[in-house]
């Protein structure tokens, strides 16, 4: 009783204080878009630096312009967690205005410590803890940015929702009925509406690219250790190692992703973070470039891409065809034993650490609340049902993976990193046989899915999990748009329990307008080289007159 009292107490008063921050500001930030407004949203980071470093741009009228459009599109989709504009206006007036970054408002996910404002990421009970500013947050402040808002994330952080108690559900931009993905979800819906331009999120099983292809933003994740990650006070599985995290930016074009990631290697970042290895930026220049091979992962045997998925990926590979590249269809070491591997890895505890802080009464998300009834499930109950799911469902597949999803002991789990390991010399052994320069697939089998969704679509995660298992760099530029008549299923029959879970939800007609995304992937720390390849895909789509169009904050 007063385990929930104290829930509900603690949501409402964020709630309250984050209507009051935002009603509280300066009446500039409630009047609509002026036409300066308007032309600064329009710049890339690149020349809002270049306008902010001459002095011909004020850091004031930045944030006013970012201000305005962040409220707009908090008020669209529900994307905001912590509003600190009005401290935002000092470190504006004093910024760094010959940093690399100067004057840039840039959003952070909820997770990421700010000196003054919470980090509650979803749990009531961590309300009100204040922070301090992580490595991150020093960087960019050195180097002249002006972090502004947080977002909104699934509680727990382990979902592709983007829903809590404590701040309410986040919708995806081009639909509401769906969701922007998670659990970097606040920053994609943020950034996509136009909001923002630039934001950092953190990626441990797909969580900055899949809010990307769910709700058409750009990103590259970056290897373990490459992103700067250290200060953040609240985390949801602290000291996990087995399956690699990396805190990566996101942004609305392809050029603001790549002026950022300059940036942030130029402060270097491993003098304000002892974990980021002292790698600096290497410039990597494919445009020239026709004899890539790029091996196309169409399947990853555990769920097939949705015909709009496929239909992303399949303009992709034709486009680099047309243009001189080789693409080649590639069957790597068994994708579907990797998502064994990282499932476990990543829940070795049995989810005790995420779910500790939780309160009686308190909302876990859908895909949680589907992953502890397996893993917690007593080891003979799971082997009865994978024995039935085996023999009598004939479904071999799913049969493996629930029988292994348990709570590890310290012998399983080391076990488990062995396992990783060898299967991570067989990536990179056949990677190297290959001769491969780049794998594309897709970030997920399906477009967004609807608010609940991944109730069933938790263990449909393969496609972006895998590269996570690797420590592979992968990045995800938004292609096309879902079309009722193109993207219709048609006769389709499951192959096992995960596919038939994950197509419940895929209706092209309802999904019609929704992004989607192709995922990009190269080696372990080719940060530079993914986002060239990124950029070829991008120039040759443009070329052929196939280029991404992106919400327009001005037009809502």
């Amino acid at each position: 009783m007063f385990s929930y009292l104290a829930h509900r107490r603690a949501c409402h008063a964020k709630q309250e204080e984050r209507r009051t921050r935002i009603e509280s500001l300066p009446a500039v930030y409630h009047t609509p878009l002026s036409a300066i407004d308007k032309d600064i949203l329009a710049q890339p980071i690149s020349q809002l630096v270049a306008s902010v470093q001459s002095g011909s741009l004020n850091p004031r009228d930045v944030l006013v312009a970012y201000g305005k459009a962040t409220l707009k599109a908090h008020a669209a989709t529900n994307c905001l967690t912590e509003v600190f504009i009005q401290a935002a206006e000092a470190s504006a007036d004093g910024c760094n205005t010959q940093g690399p970054l100067a004057g840039m408002p840039v959003s952070l996910k909820d997770e990421i410590s700010v000196a003054g404002v919470d980090a509650c990421i979803g749990y009531s009970a961590w309300v009100g803890i204040t922070q301090q500013d992580s490595a991150l947050a020093k960087l960019l402040r050195d180097a002249g940015a002006v972090p502004y808002v947080k977002t909104n994330v699934p509680i727990t952080m382990l979902s592709f929702e983007c829903a809590n108690d404590v701040f309410g559900a986040t919708t995806n931009p081009h639909n509401k009925d769906y969701v922007p993905g998670g659990s970097s979800g606040g920053e994609a819906a943020l950034i996509a509406f136009g909001g923002s331009r630039v934001g950092v999120g953190s990626d441990g099983a797909g969580s900055v690219r899949v809010p990307s292809h769910y709700s058409g933003v750009y990103t590259v994740k970056a290897s373990s250790f490459r992103f700067l990650k250290s200060g953040n006070a609240h985390t949801s599985v602290p000291g996990e190692q087995g399956v690699g995290v990396a805190f990566s930016p996101m942004a609305r074009t392809l050029d603001d992703l790549e002026t950022f990631w300059r940036a942030v290697m130029s402060m270097k970042p491993w003098e304000y973070d002892n974990a980021v290895l002292p790698l600096p930026w290497r410039e990597v220049d494919l445009s020239s470039q026709k004899g890539l091979k790029w091996g196309v992962m169409w399947d990853d045997g555990v769920v097939a891409p949705s015909p709009a998925c496929r239909r992303a990926l399949q303009t992709v590979v034709e486009t680099l065809e047309a243009h001189g590249h080789q693409v080649v269809t590639v069957n790597p070491p068994s994708p579907a034993e990797g998502l064994q591997l990282a499932s476990q890895l990543l829940m070795a505890d049995g989810a005790k650490r995420c779910t500790t802080p939780i309160r009686t009464g308190e909302t876990n998300d859908p895909a949680m609340r589907a992953a502890l009834s397996m893993f917690r499930a007593p080891r003979l109950v799971k082997a009865l049902y994978a024995w039935y799911l085996r023999y009598v469902q004939h479904d071999p597949l799913y049969a493996s993976l629930v029988h292994a999803w348990s709570e590890k002991s310290v012998p399983e789990y080391l076990t488990l990193i062995a396992q990783r390991e060898s299967y991570r010399e067989r990536w990179h052994a056949w990677m190297s046989e290959q001769e491969l320069d780049f794998i594309v697939t897709v970030p997920n089998s399906l477009p967004a899915v609807p608010h609940g969704g991944m109730k069933e679509g938790w263990k449909a995660c393969g496609y972006s999990f895998l590269f996570n298992l690797l420590d592979y760099t992968a990045g995800v530029l938004p292609v096309t748009h879902v079309d009722r008549a193109r993207d219709a299923l048609g006769s389709f029959k499951p192959r096992n329990a995960i596919e038939r879970g994950q197509y419940k939800m895929y209706d092209a007609d309802k999904m019609h307008g929704l992004p989607v995304g192709v995922q990009v992937v190269g080696r372990r720390l080719q940060e530079e080289k993914v986002l060239a390849g990124l950029k070829l895909v991008q120039g040759l789509l443009e070329e052929d007159g196939k280029a991404y169009v992106p919400l327009n904050v001005a037009d809502k």
